[in-house]
């Protein structure tokens, strides 16, 4: 196998010198000829908050707004959302947000971002409509600008249009974009596959992406999530074949847990219900918010009489009963990990019960996953997961699907999104091999800003493409320094020591306090805080006069004594939090 061209560097075209991929802001002026930028803030180099900005000379439309949950050094953060600074700057051209699908990844920033630019049209399918909606209520903004399309529907603002077409993808409703500007057209595939035996009946809209192809493309941006895997991803029928495998050996319960949104793993779960004679009950709020809106807008069937609630499913024998729920990531206060541990109050695992996993973890949460399986073979059920018995497949497009999309779409350009970094390095390596020069595939980072006139198409400086952390109603106001200290919490716990000080005499009051938490071992503190206490005692004996009188200066020394002292006893480095009370 020969060694793949390398892909183009991307010195800028238009300043001196390549662009360093640092979060140094480098914003040229915009050019007074006719231009589009492309400007992903977040979902490239990572996988989820994905968000990407497309300009023009006159207006500016955000393609998704999503967030992303904190890694394991993320302490104490709930999600992590986009940076929104380069609309900031330009909000005077903002003119809609256009949403790909119902994705938390793709759509859980939008709260925020309306908080901060209020009456921006939201613009999607009904039933992302609706789920936006859904997630948004806990932040009470009242009456949403939503817009609702259906596929093969244009929008225009002011000289942008875009054209939304049906894809397929693990939620109802989801969309590729065609973003027509001055300047040409910019295709966006949004999350896809391509799967021709869809549980809808509806596979992608072929004739519309070929469509899109003869007419032209300036620059496609796809998704890389499965950029790395060979051949096809498998259709959602193949979860069909393994359910009704599944349905037909187990004897007891059924539960089977998946993502809330995935509206065709829910139309199976009926389906297979119905087919083997069993009623089927949903429980927790977001699959039953789920349930709701895709049954208003036609996306379940749901035969009479199948529906039972939660509450009664103990008076229907153990084999009458199918249970739907979410938690297959392992969260710590969903439905599955409640249940795992005796602790969900509507329902309770039982020995002989079927628990379906029908999801694969999320890279970072296999320990939370494989914890909450253990728990649930503890009780006695009999656990399927994983690409065991082919109960889940993937939403996402493998290596031959992105390059059947890149031969139908032609793009002049091309941009690997939603991806970490080796995926998309990968995807841009496919894209040559179906003839896009390798000087026109631009592997970027968040932040980045390409940009095409009737010159040139190129990198051309770098925005603002960080983190914004949210923790509990704070938003934006943890920085590095305080996940430092919480992560200094969490490895060597916390040291307070309270002295106080008779300022006018310039001397101590009795004998300094010091209260631990998580940092000795109970065997040895007694005995160490005691020679703790009796060595702050001394340092604060030698104190001059003036240095007593000023708590700042005490505050240092005691951080500084109790540090070197705790470190040369114990090797250890805890926070030490000094309090000095003037009498």
């Amino acid at each position: 196998m020969g060694v793949p061209p390398p892909l183009h560097s991307h010195a800028d075209s238009r300043c001196k010198g390549p662009i360093l991929k640092t979060q140094s802001i480098s914003v040229p002026k915009a050019p007074k000829e006719p231009f589009v930028r492309i400007v992903p803030l977040g979902g490239c180099g990572e996988i989820g908050r994905n968000m990407t900005v497309i300009e023009t000379n006159n207006d500016l439309v955000v393609v998704d707004c999503g967030l992303m949950f904190p890694d394991e050094e993320m302490f104490g953060v709930d999600i992590v959302i986009n940076d929104f600074s380069y609309v900031r700057e330009r909000v005077h051209k903002l003119r809609a947000v256009l949403v790909t699908h119902g994705h938390e990844d793709h759509i859980g920033g939008i709260p925020y971002f309306l908080r901060e630019f209020p009456n921006t049209p939201i613009v999607g399918t009904a039933i992302t409509g609706a789920l936006i909606k859904a997630k948004s209520r806990e932040h009470k903004l009242g009456e949403m600008p939503l817009v609702a399309v259906a596929p093969g529907d244009r929008v225009r603002y002011g000289d942008i249009e875009a054209e939304f077409v049906h894809i397929n993808h693990s939620v109802a409703g989801a969309c590729s974009l065609a973003i027509r500007t001055p300047s040409g057209t910019i295709f966006h595939t949004g999350d896809f596959k391509f799967d021709q035996t869809p549980i809808d009946g509806r596979p992608a809209d072929f004739a519309a992406l070929a469509r899109i192809g003869e007419e032209g493309v300036l620059c496609m941006l796809a998704d890389s999530t499965n950029a790395e895997r060979p051949g096809h991803t498998q259709s959602e029928r193949v979860v069909g074949e393994a359910f009704t495998t599944i349905f037909s050996k187990a004897t007891g319960r059924i539960l089977i847990v998946s993502f809330a949104s995935n509206v065709p793993r829910i139309q199976q779960a009926i389906d297979h219900a119905e087919k083997f004679g069993r009623k089927i009950a949903f429980l927790g709020r977001s699959m039953n918010n789920v349930l709701h809106f895709a049954r208003e807008h036609g996306h379940l069937r749901i035969p009479p009489d199948i529906l039972v609630k939660i509450e009664d499913v103990g008076s229907l024998r153990a084999d009458q009963i199918v249970v739907m729920t979410t938690g297959s990531q392992g969260e710590p206060m969903s439905g599955l990990s409640r249940m795992s541990v005796r602790d969900h109050p509507k329902f309770s695992i039982d020995p002989g019960d079927t628990i379906v996993i029908s999801a694969t973890p999320i890279p970072g949460n296999e320990k939370s996953v494989y914890r909450t399986i253990n728990n649930l073979y503890r009780l006695g059920a009999t656990v399927i997961h994983g690409s065991e018995g082919r109960a889940h497949v993937s939403g996402h497009a493998s290596q031959e699907e992105l390059l059947l999309m890149l031969n139908l779409i032609r793009p002049e350009y091309f941009i690997p999104v939603h991806g970490e970094y080796r995926m998309l390095v990968t995807h841009g390596r496919l894209a040559t091999k179906t003839g896009v020069h390798p000087e026109s595939v631009f592997v970027i980072e968040n932040g980045d800003i390409v940009e095409f006139t009737a010159e040139y198409g190129d990198k051309i400086g770098k925005t603002y493409g960080g983190m914004v952390l949210v923790d509990g109603t704070g938003l934006g106001e943890i920085g590095e320094a305080v996940l430092r200290d919480r992560k200094m919490l969490s490895n060597d716990g916390i040291v307070t020591a309270v002295v106080a000080i008779d300022a006018e005499e310039a001397q101590t009051i009795g004998v300094p306090d010091i209260v631990t938490r998580g940092a000795f071992y109970e065997p040895e503190s007694e005995e160490l805080i005691e020679h703790l206490r009796a060595h702050l005692s001394a340092m604060l004996a030698t104190l001059s006069n003036d240095a007593l009188r000023d708590t700042n200066s005490v505050r240092e020394h005691v951080r500084a004594t109790l540090a070197k002292e705790i470190f040369s006893r114990t090797r250890r480095r805890p926070v030490i939090v000094p309090i000095v009370i003037e009498a």
